[in-house]
């Protein structure tokens, strides 16, 4: 009779502690990342004042998710999305409050 076999999943091991290595501080990473060239290229649509700022936000959230990455790794996933939605809110309100046109 066959038995069935317990599927385990592979998990990263931190060699040097022995610690399972989570992967949702390096997805949030690459979204910090990936957003850099909506902020970037805020020009388009943003005074220079604007972009100045929104430089400014990105390089903290970006700052942020190094000190978060080993005590809080799910705060750096969130982090991630926040810095598209953040982008997002700050281009749209500007544009509808502020009055900015391309």
């Amino acid at each position: 009779m066959l038995r069935r076999r317990r599927r385990v999943r592979p998990v990263a091991i931190d060699p040097a502690t022995g610690e399972q290595i989570s992967p949702l501080p390096f997805i949030g990473l690459v979204l910090v990342l990936s957003s850099l060239f909506l902020y970037g290229f805020s020009g388009l649509l943003a005074p220079v004042w604007a972009v100045v700022v929104l430089l400014l936000t990105w390089l903290a959230m970006f700052v942020l998710c190094f000190a978060w990455w080993k005590p809080h790794p799910r705060r750096v996933l969130a982090l991630g999305i926040v810095s598209w939605a953040w982008w997002f809110v700050a281009i749209t309100a500007g544009g509808i409050l502020l009055d900015w046109t391309a």
